[in-house]
């Protein structure tokens, strides 16, 4: 079946079946198996798993929209004829595959006219797939999802810290500022899970800068609809921080952090 309109239900459905499909592969494989590689750093690891899991998701997408543009972390870039492109993660947070660790997920969200129509985040570890159309709110395994109401001092903040080592000590400075002033610090490994957890209430904020397109597309999509405020996530500058976060601690947190966090 071919699709060509660029309904957003019909879209997610197609995104979800994908990230399903992709997860259940990387399952599959044991950790005794994986063979990693590093990319922009010693700390930066990719395994080819994460180029099978790339492949799989775009031939889904093309066997059922042909025409649509296609861009993956794993290097797929395919220019859009038909007005809608993907932006793809097939595993975000492959340090934590690579160790047995729970927490990575497949990331893919739809995109037209600059705007997010639909996004899926799935965790193959925890059988979890979040997901949201704009403007229809947002779900985990189909039950609605919420940000919650935490005050800022008693907040669980999530972020992530850069591949580069001459970045992290800035990034441990913030946290040496942040950490007295909340309820306690979390750094899940997977930027698109934990935009998501935020959605969820697991995570009252998250915060990370240097991140890509396609690790926080679907999920600032998924934590907008479930009520959080998002900001950076519109521009894909790479030096730009994302922020998602309950608006009850929205001006709190973003009044102790920097733009160069």
């Amino acid at each position: 079946m071919v699709l060509l309109d660029a309904e957003p239900r019909s879209l997610l459905d197609l995104a979800i079946r994908a990230a399903r499909d992709a997860g259940n592969l990387i399952r599959k494989v044991s950790i005794d198996d994986l063979q990693a590689d590093t990319k922009s750093s010693p700390t930066d690891f990719v395994t080819q798993m994460d180029a099978a899991s790339e492949t799989m998701i775009r031939q889904t997408i093309l066997g059922v929209r042909p025409d649509d543009g296609i861009i993956g972390e794993e290097g797929t870039s395919l220019v859009s004829r038909s007005g809608v492109s993907w932006l793809v993660d097939p595993i975000d947070g492959t340090t934590n595959y690579l160790r047995g660790m729970p927490n990575y997920s497949i990331s893919i969200a739809a995109i037209k006219d600059g705007e997010t129509l639909a996004g899926v985040v799935y965790d193959p570890s925890l059988e979890e797939a979040f997901h949201a159309v704009k403007g229809q709110g947002a779900a985990l395994n189909d039950q609605p999802i919420k940000c919650s109401k935490t005050l800022f001092r008693d907040s669980i903040i999530g972020t992530g810290f850069s591949y580069l080592s001459s970045n992290r000590a800035r990034q441990a400075e913030i946290l040496r500022a942040l950490l007295p002033c909340v309820g306690d610090i979390r750094r899940p490994g997977s930027a698109a899970v934990s935009l998501c957890w935020v959605a969820c209430g697991r995570l009252d904020a998250f915060y990370e800068k240097g991140l890509q397109p396609w690790d926080y597309a679907a999920g600032a999509l998924i934590a907008s609809e479930a009520g959080a405020d998002v900001v950076g996530a519109e521009d894909s500058t790479m030096d730009k921080l994302v922020v998602a976060s309950a608006p009850s601690l929205t001006a709190q947190l973003h009044g102790m952090l920097p733009a160069s966090a």
